[in-house]
């Protein structure tokens, strides 16, 4: 058995990159003390969610592998003694851009390094004309706190994404994320689509027997407002921990490992696999 603490950061774009980078490093650093073993920022934290508009200054915000913010969060890592999900707008090389997130271990090492890979391009997400898709597939990322499977925003409407991330051996989904509704949008299906994007994820711990963890942001950027409610659901779908949609702050959950094997024992969907019969999920749009 082994149980484990976690803690998702749900903050809002603060005035400038400075002035956010500050409040959320001193909204980790109130975890001293608290025993929490992962700590999850939102998707692309640093920067304001720039993909609401296609503009080629925003470019100019991403930061390559090496950059002197990475290395504060390692020593915040190290600090903690706590596991870091530190998502971030990763320049690779001239050109080359990627929605990414980092993994660094309690030592502030780099335990791994994910790419976003299902990219979207509606309106008020125009993410394709800023990342290129991620080219690190999806390999769980194996801690001293467990085996990570990281997933970024999108990808958390993709059931495969989730079932090979578990296939490989994760013991929590982990999805950082910027969503929320759009003011042109009518608001009668606004608690609609906040329900859509928390029971997929749900569906897949049921799927995989696994926790599922979302990291949202809140606050309103143009037109869009998020919606934040971060949360934990455990292996059965039950919500374990939710933050409401103008909560600023950490949300920690306590997480037992030994419900995925209790619910897979009870629940056994990997042993009903039929992959023989599975070919046909890799044709490209189906059958009309």
């Amino acid at each position: 058995m082994k149980q484990i603490r976690i803690a998702t950061l749900q903050g809002k774009w603060n005035t400038d990159t400075q002035a956010n980078d500050a409040w959320y490093k001193a909204e980790a650093l109130k975890l001293q003390g608290k025993g929490v073993d992962v700590l999850i920022l939102p998707e692309l934290y640093h920067t304001p969610y720039f993909p609401f508009e296609e503009n080629e200054k925003y470019f100019d915000m991403a930061i390559e592998k090496n950059d002197a913010l990475i290395g504060e969060w390692q020593k915040i890592a190290k600090e903690l003694g706590s596991i870091v999900v530190f998502p971030f707008f990763e320049k690779r090389a001239r050109g080359i851009y990627y929605n990414s997130a980092f993994v660094f271990e309690r030592d502030g090492s780099i335990a791994g390094l994910y790419r976003k890979s299902h990219i979207p391009d509606d309106p008020g997400f125009y993410e394709k004309y800023y990342f290129a898709p991620g080219d690190t597939g999806f390999e769980p990322i194996k801690t001293s706190a467990g085996t990570l499977g990281i997933l970024i925003c999108w990808d958390q409407w993709f059931p495969e994404a989730a079932r090979i991330e578990c296939l490989k051996g994760a013991d929590i989904l982990i999805y950082p994320t910027a969503i929320g509704w759009d003011k042109k949008e009518s608001k009668t299906i606004y608690e609609r689509q906040k329900d859509s994007w928390m029971t997929v994820m749900r569906g897949h711990a049921i799927a995989n027997r696994v926790f599922v963890v979302a990291a949202n942001r809140t606050g309103t950027e143009g037109d869009l407002t998020f919606w934040g409610h971060s949360f934990v659901a455990a292996p059965d779908g039950f919500l374990l921990s939710e933050g409401k949609s103008d909560f600023l702050g950490s949300i920690i959950t306590d997480l037992d490992f030994s419900e995925i094997e209790f619910n897979r024992r009870w629940w056994p969907h990997f042993r009903d696999r039929r992959t023989d019969l599975y070919k046909d999920i890799l044709d490209t749009w189906g059958t009309p």
